[in-house]
């Protein structure tokens, strides 16, 4: 049996990573998502064991000295992690597998298992992602700002990663995302010309 494909997809937040990943799994059929556990308060619109698996601090800290999580960081002050089990088991019996997960996580995914595809998400400008943050409606003011000023941290490690998308319309990021999970990925690739200047634009850097 041919062993399924790990995807790891990672980006800022705000930069609509959930939105993609929900939309390439409505039009990906034989994907499935690993949903992970975290321990940030449930929102009203997500649903325990879709969305996340929403556990205790003293839960994801029983788990982690256990060696139950093949990666685990921690976000915004909760603490996020991916089961070891749950990827393992599904990738040997040839199940294609969507990982949607900070860059810590991605950093540790690529070092235990370096076969896994790696994806990262940038905006088209540092204005649009303070848009897209404030319009979320779901964060406090100080969170948002907060938020920002990580995102620049975040975005910082875009070139660890195998493939760079840049989401400026919706409907092009993601068959841009769909290229990639079907083997075309080649125009994605971090090594692409004029990337790095764009991305150094995007850390307020100039481009070298």
């Amino acid at each position: 049996m041919t062993a399924g494909r790990l995807f790891v997809i990672a980006a800022a937040s705000g930069t609509g990573k959930t939105s993609l990943v929900k939309a390439l799994m409505a039009s990906h059929p034989g994907l499935a998502v690993s949903v992970s556990h975290t321990t940030r308060p449930q929102r009203p619109t997500e649903v325990n064991g879709r969305d996340y698996h929403f556990v205790s601090r003293a839960q994801f800290e029983a788990m982690v000295a256990a060696g139950a999580f093949l990666e685990h960081a921690t976000v915004f002050d909760n603490l996020y992690g991916t089961s070891r089990d749950v990827v393992t088991t599904a990738l040997k019996a040839g199940q294609d597998l969507v990982l949607e997960i900070d860059w810590q996580g991605a950093a540790q995914i690529r070092a235990s298992l370096p076969e896994a595809l790696d994806i990262f998400i940038l905006p088209p400008s540092r204005a649009a992602l303070e848009t897209r943050l404030n319009n979320r409606g779901t964060d406090s003011p100080a969170v948002i700002a907060r938020r920002l000023r990580d995102s620049v941290t975040e975005l910082s490690h875009w070139a660890e990663f195998r493939y760079i998308l840049v989401n400026d319309q919706f409907d092009d990021a993601l068959a841009d995302l769909s290229a990639i999970i079907a083997g075309r990925g080649t125009s994605f690739v971090r090594e692409r010309p004029n990337l790095h200047a764009f991305a150094q634009g995007l850390l307020g850097k100039s481009g070298s």
